[in-house]
């Protein structure tokens, strides 16, 4: 979970992002929790086993000795309060993004997979592209341009170009995606974070019978599905508006599943109204959503949702950042209670 949007300060020191925002605290809070779960999402997993980063120097270093260079660089690391492993670097008149970092596997996060779909979706036109990779590392351009907030994705002008940019990450990315590929499937993810929560001695763990049986309901009423290629993590961190276009990047949850998930995902993710959630589907499939689509999209929203809490419940206990994943985890919940609530076709907040 990165970006890389930002501006290069006027000493030529770290890179400053335009802007980060999350989606569930207030205002104030909103940069602190975008970067922690970006980082988490990094590294989260790793446990004690995680030190092979290092510390940013470490990073940097790695950076530095990238074969792709054309001469002496100096990675500049991008910050946003906390350290991370992400690097602003100008080389032969260009400034390129440089992240570090390996395979995720209690978050499902494969590099080769990352490597794949980020090609494909340069070669689409619709992310930046992949300059040079090597194992632990991936340069890409960067992008001059403002990182949307949520706000900013509820402003009709900018969802009026998002709705069509999803679409064609789903169309168009499977015609340029090369070599084997991941499915992300929300109850799986589910499933296997309730195997992560209960071998891991969580606070959660009396929660998780309940939750995995909704779930399965969940999964019911989605029904059978229709494949395309999907992003799978739509913040609004991952949309960049450079003044003429919105760019879709960070490709690390990337793969087929049902187009319901990435809208749902849209709508949790940036607070979509109802209004606008119906907009978006219409937009979408060219015609109003009848019944039978909204229950199953609102049934994809709720499992979106779902999959935070316990990706939060996962970071609980296996990141080692200073913040408070509880809090995160609790609010999620209940956010998902409510869509829960909502589906079941109670009043949001009812028992």
């Amino acid at each position: 979970m990165w970006q890389w949007a930002g501006e290069v300060d006027s000493a030529g020191g770290a890179v400053s992002p335009n802007s980060y925002s999350g989606s569930l605290l207030p205002e104030f809070s909103k940069s602190k929790i975008i970067m922690c779960a970006l980082v988490s999402r990094q590294f989260s997993g790793l446990g004690s086993s995680w030190g092979w980063v290092g510390s940013m120097l470490d990073a940097s270093e790695r950076a530095t000795r990238l074969s792709c260079w054309k001469g002496d660089v100096d990675p500049r690391p991008l910050t946003g309060g906390i350290t991370n492993q992400n690097f602003v670097v100008e080389d032969g008149g260009r400034r390129y993004f440089v992240r570090i970092g390996d395979d995720i596997p209690i978050h499902g996060v494969m590099r080769f997979n990352e490597l794949a779909a980020s090609r494909a979706a340069a070669a689409a036109g619709i992310s930046p592209e992949v300059v040079h990779h090597e194992p632990g590392a991936l340069v890409m351009g960067f992008i001059d341009g403002k990182t949307l907030d949520e706000a900013g994705v509820r402003e009709p002008a900018n969802l009026a170009r998002i709705v069509p940019l999803i679409k064609r990450c789903h169309q168009e990315i499977p015609k340029h995606l090369r070599g084997p590929s991941l499915v992300f499937w929300v109850f799986q993810v589910v499933r296997d974070y309730a195997g992560t929560l209960r071998d891991g001695g969580s606070r959660s763990f009396s929660r998780l019978p309940r939750l995995l049986q909704i779930a399965e309901s969940l999964e019911d009423a989605v029904g059978p599905v229709q494949l395309v290629f999907g992003h799978n993590d739509l913040l609004p961190a991952n949309f960049i508006d450079d003044g003429d276009r919105v760019w879709l990047v960070d490709w690390d949850y990337a793969g087929f599943n049902s187009p319901l998930f990435d809208l749902g995902g849209l709508a949790s993710n940036n607070q979509l109204d109802a209004d606008q959630e119906a907009w978006a589907l219409s937009e979408y499939f060219g015609e109003a959503a009848d019944a039978a689509l909204l229950r199953r999209y609102q049934a994809m929203k709720c499992a979106s949702l779902l999959r935070e809490s316990m990706w939060s419940m996962v970071s609980e206990i296996h990141s080692t950042l200073d913040f408070d994943y509880v809090a995160y985890t609790d609010e999620n919940l209940a956010r998902f209670e409510d869509a829960w609530s909502a589906f079941q076709g109670e009043q949001p907040g009812s028992a």
